[in-house]
């Protein structure tokens, strides 16, 4: 079989703890990397099928890859921590709402406009502060007691943007138009743009998500995770892990949360970041698998790319059902699926691919 360790001699503790250390793996990633940063605008650029339409840059990959970014947030907090959130979406929102401030000015405090890379970045600070606020209960609380104090950020911050008309810069329909996008002089208008510019933010975040996990801060998340008591008398200070991890998480979703709001809504309003989108995280990395960098983008294509094509199938085979119907049997599907993912693996569809790649590097051995 070509999916094989034999060979593959490791002269340093670097090629050791490397990220990918199967060959195998480093050039699939590669041709991955290559495909998605230089073949996907060149297929758009020569309309070669599908990615002649904008509907699918704009309206599947764009948002696929955004909300997967926020996934890898929530899996630091939930699956590397083991501190449970409900509160992602408000996350999401002090993101967008404070990259919307820096970005127009802050009068009050004589701030000028900020560049919108600064202006994104600093939204996720903004969003880091927060989440740190809202940890603080859990040095004290866990499980679904620390839920719904995160679930209290949820409705407050729901209210707050919501009433608080200084955030909207005083708008009379309540709803928030984003700047032009502009990096470094550069405009950032036509969806192979913006996608490249998602797909940008989301590899230099996910390769320092993953980072993380693998070094010493990391280790400590998982500690904590596993049995935080016996993490404390091994010297590992829960103050400091915890926050931390509120911390990292909060951030990358508070940059999600400007680049859903910038690059994908262009206008949008607080009902953009409810309770819905808290849920739809969670859900993305339960599915996905708890703890893994893979199951964030495995449970953001499950949750958004199968109810598209649920709904699309019926007309590709032929079959004319009403539109009604449709709905109901892709949400009869859809969930029924997700009960049977959940009961035959528990952990997602990253041990899946795990399983899958350990039978492979096994066969035709049955051990």
């Amino acid at each position: 079989m070509f999916y094989r360790e034999a060979g593959q001699f490791k002269t340093s503790y670097a090629a050791d703890m490397a990220i990918f250390p199967i060959r195998q793996d480093r050039i699939a990633m590669l041709l991955l990397l290559a495909f998605a940063f230089a073949g996907v605008p060149l297929l758009a650029a020569f309309h070669v099928p599908p990615f002649n339409s904008e509907y699918l840059l704009r309206a599947i990959i764009l948002p696929f890859l955004i909300l997967s970014l926020a996934a890898i947030g929530v899996n630091v907090l939930i699956g590397y921590c083991g501190q449970v959130s409900l509160g992602s979406g408000a996350f999401m929102a002090i993101g967008a709402y404070s990259a919307y401030k820096f970005n127009t000015g802050i009068p009050g405090l004589w701030l000028p406009p900020l560049p919108t890379l600064a202006s994104i970045l600093l939204g996720g600070l903004m969003a880091s502060i927060a989440g740190i606020v809202f940890g603080i209960p859990s040095l004290r609380i866990k499980g679904l007691y620390l839920s719904v104090a995160t679930l209290a950020a949820q409705f407050f911050f729901d209210w707050l943007f919501l009433r608080v008309k200084w955030f909207t810069n005083y708008a009379p329909s309540g709803s928030v138009s984003a700047p032009e996008l502009s990096f470094f002089g550069l405009t950032v208008a036509s969806p192979v743009e913006k996608y490249l510019l998602a797909l940008t933010f989301v590899c230099v975040f996910a390769l320092g998500a993953k980072n993380l996990a693998r070094g010493n801060l990391g280790r400590q998340w998982m500690a904590i995770r596993d049995m935080d008591i016996a993490a404390e008398l091994i010297g590992i200070r829960p103050l400091a892990a915890k926050l931390s991890a509120f911390a990292v998480s909060s951030f990358i979703i508070g940059v999600a949360g400007a680049l859903w709001a910038f690059v994908y809504l262009g206008s949008w309003e607080p009902l953009a970041f409810n309770i819905d989108r808290s849920l739809q995280l969670l859900f993305m990395v339960i599915i996905g698998g708890l703890g893994t960098i893979l199951g964030s983008f495995l449970g953001a294509a499950f949750i958004l790319l199968l109810p598209i094509a649920l709904s699309q199938l019926p007309a590709a085979v032929g079959l004319k059902i009403s539109t009604a119907t449709i709905t109901h049997l892709e949400f009869i599907i859809f969930g029924s699926l997700i009960c049977f993912l959940l009961i035959k693996e528990p952990l997602g569809f990253a041990r899946l691919w795990q399983i899958g790649k350990e039978k492979l590097r096994l066969w035709p051995f049955p051990y």
